[in-house]
């Protein structure tokens, strides 16, 4: 049986994987989401923990991926996924903090961030696609932080593709702007707008929405609303929990730092394949939107004067755009309920209140939440490292705080590591006293020429930008 997508509006057309790999949202404003969740069963999961990693990511690819022939499909997953790229022959090794606490390293790739482990497969994606069609393709992105440099990094020098990358000018730390603005390649376009980060993104979405633009310049997306980005991200709950069980029937939890919601939704499609995953849990920072969604059942968007500025910035996010695609598993799958609560409600009201019923429903699904302050997060961070001579990133730290609160014993709790601490050496000295160690090769990034334009918060005119430069 063939793999098919839908839109999470109800857009009845279903469309293959390499119909949706370039296009991002649905026409009908929508997310795509597969029209089933494959299950696996024991014997595939025993079958499975003896594989590396990118055997392991071909195995999972290949039940979403079925217009690509396996032999490239392979030849992809495996040039991707190696120890000279990402540090290391498990790629995301789990290493233990303390009882039943375990961080799961993910941010060892190129911009050392954990976007880069699906980012470069998406790279590669995008690159085998355009060739095989004699397309060409112009990316258009939003960034708090780490998507940005992860997709340029990825997409630098890929035959067929251009890069226009809006974020939020003089919100990100001086680290995360120096990556991205001192790329030099041609094909990279940063594009830093006077606003937060939920600005950027909604130009990206109505660029997107203006279908007649978006055909003639063949707008895409790697922001995490395209699945095959966060399709790549399932593979790593997976991973994990191979690596902290012993056996198919033990549970884990994952705690996951959030804040456009697409990293923990990776963990809801692995919890519908079978993974036994008994809690996904949302950390928030001071932007909490999504933690007061699980804890009342109401989604409240938060305008650019509420959305705060804080020490985990890629998480300053009020209007969580990965959220669609859970929402829509919640209310059964219903396209016209969903496009009425975001396509309607929001739009409208500037939010939603789903039902009783649905609110009772959450908790079937393993979703739990809580939120961390900038207080939390030096305590945190300053703890760990005391106690356990761990040094984590702000965002990770957020992820540890709230673990901490749900973990159970017996019951392995994952936190997954957002990005290397020396993203934010501001907040580490301000915690620690001292500097986190960089990398080879990153020192004095911030010295380096920077290539950057500043607008103001104006669709017609990225359109403008984009006519221009394309």
């Amino acid at each position: 049986m063939s793999v098919k997508y839908l839109s999470t509006r109800g857009d009845p057309t279903e469309r293959s994987f390499s119909e949706i790999l370039l296009e991002g949202l649905a026409p009908d404003g929508g997310l795509y989401l597969p029209a089933r969740y494959p299950y696996i069963d024991d014997a595939t999961l025993t079958r499975w923990r003896g594989l590396s990693y990118a055997d392991l990511a071909f195995e999972i690819l290949s039940l979403y991926i079925d217009d690509i022939p396996k032999s490239d499909l392979v030849r992809l997953v495996r040039s991707t996924y190696t120890e000279a790229v990402f540090g290391s022959p498990q790629i995301v090794p789990l290493r233990p903090l303390e009882d039943g606490i375990f961080i799961q390293a993910l941010s060892n790739g190129p911009t050392l961030a954990f976007k880069d482990m699906a980012m470069q497969l998406l790279g590669a994606l995008f690159e085998y696609e355009l060739g095989r069609r004699g397309q060409k393709l112009n990316i258009l992105g939003a960034t708090s932080g780490d998507t940005g440099s992860a997709a340029e990094y990825a997409m630098r020098g890929k035959r067929g593709v251009k890069v226009f990358m809006l974020s939020p000018y003089g919100r990100m730390s001086p680290f995360q702007q120096a990556q991205m603005f001192s790329l030099q390649d041609p094909n990279i376009h940063n594009i830093s707008v006077e606003g937060v980060f939920d600005d950027c993104q909604d130009i990206v979405k109505a660029v997107s929405n203006d279908l007649a633009f978006k055909r003639k310049w063949a707008i895409g997306t790697v922001n995490s609303i395209n699945w095959a980005r966060l399709l790549a991200q399932v593979v790593y709950y997976f991973a994990g929990y191979f690596q902290a069980t012993k056996a198919n029937f033990e549970t884990v939890s994952f705690a996951v730092p959030s804040g456009n919601f697409g990293n923990v939704c990776a963990g809801h499609v692995a919890r519908m394949m079978g993974l036994r995953i008994e809690q996904l849990v949302v950390a928030t920072n001071e932007n909490d939107v999504l933690d007061e969604f699980f804890r009342t059942g109401t989604y409240r968007v938060r305008g650019s004067a509420e959305t705060f500025e804080t020490s985990s910035p890629s998480m300053d996010i009020s209007k969580a755009s990965n959220f669609e695609r859970f929402v829509f598993d919640l209310v059964g799958r219903d396209g016209a309920r969903t496009a009425a609560l975001f396509g309607g409600g929001i739009d409208r009201d500037g939010g939603f209140t789903v039902t009783a019923e649905e609110s009772a429903r959450i908790a079937g699904f393993g979703f739990v939440s809580g939120k961390s302050t900038h207080a939390d997060r030096i305590d945190t961070i300053r703890d760990v490292w005391e106690r356990h001579r761990t040094m984590v990133d702000t965002h990770t730290a957020d992820g540890v705080k709230v673990a901490r609160q749900y973990a159970k014993p017996g019951t392995p709790m994952i936190v997954l590591e957002t990005a290397l601490p020396a993203k934010f050496a501001e907040t580490i000295h301000e915690a620690l006293g001292r500097d986190p160690v960089r990398p080879a090769g990153l020192e004095g990034i911030e010295e380096l020429p920077k290539r950057f334009t500043v607008m103001p918060v104006d669709v017609e005119g990225v359109k403008r930008y984009i006519e221009t430069h394309a």
